[in-house]
């Protein structure tokens, strides 16, 4: 996928003499959470977010507010994982794009970003979702691949979905196969099931013999 594609060149960066009631009437018209400042050269100098903006005095000039000015930015280069995690970084919705020469090229919208990662094979394939806990040292992603490719399975991604002081869960979307024996497979090799299946006979068959032990209980 060629992200530059996905560049928008229909907002130009405000000049940072430019009235702060300039950018508060701009974030009136538009749904954006910052909008993106330059200087008199046309060198970006960052992004102000709708929130400080209608906090400034309207009358007064931009560069007035440097400090609230926020630096962020990707290159046309970046990865669409890059670009995802400088959203998320920074709590923004748009990321200005420079090229390596620092010219400020447009920028990216988040909803396409993450349209870009839903159609990825993680998420367009068909398959099971299952997610695992193991201790933070005890777990290595290639042992996650083999238990899952010795049951015939496919592994179609998988990522780090929490991280505590000493445990992980690890979120791992698998095709081409039930997923039972794989969850037997990883409860032997000492990984926790944290997700739940209609599949999982282990757990159905814990569940039977709790029924059968509270029958026994009460006679």
């Amino acid at each position: 996928m060629n992200l530059s594609d996905y560049i928008i060149n229909d907002i130009n960066p405000l000049d940072k003499d430019d009235k702060v009631g300039d950018i508060q009437l701009l974030f009136n018209q538009l749904t954006y959470s910052h909008i993106p400042i330059k200087n008199n050269d046309n060198i970006y100098l960052g992004c102000m977010s709708e929130t400080d903006a209608h906090c400034f005095d309207s009358k007064k000039n931009l560069s007035e507010y440097s400090h609230a000015i926020e630096g962020f930015f990707v290159r046309d280069t970046s990865v669409w994982l890059d670009v995802l995690e400088a959203f998320a970084q920074n709590s923004t919705n748009i990321m200005p794009v420079l090229n390596e020469q620092n010219t400020y090229l447009g920028y990216y919208e988040l909803n396409d970003v993450i349209g870009l990662f839903n159609e990825t094979p993680f998420f367009a394939e068909a398959g099971s979702i299952l997610i695992v806990e193991k201790g933070l040292l005890d777990y290595s992603f290639s042992e996650l691949s083999q238990i899952v490719e010795s049951n015939n399975g496919k592994l179609l991604g998988a990522f780090i979905s929490k991280m505590d002081s000493d445990l992980v869960q690890i979120t791992l979307k698998i095709g081409n196969t039930g997923i039972n024996d794989i969850m037997q497979t990883f409860r032997r090799y000492s990984y926790k099931v944290i997700s739940g299946h209609e599949e999982d006979s282990y757990m159905e068959n814990l569940k039977e013999r709790s029924d059968y032990l509270k029958k026994y209980l009460d006679i």
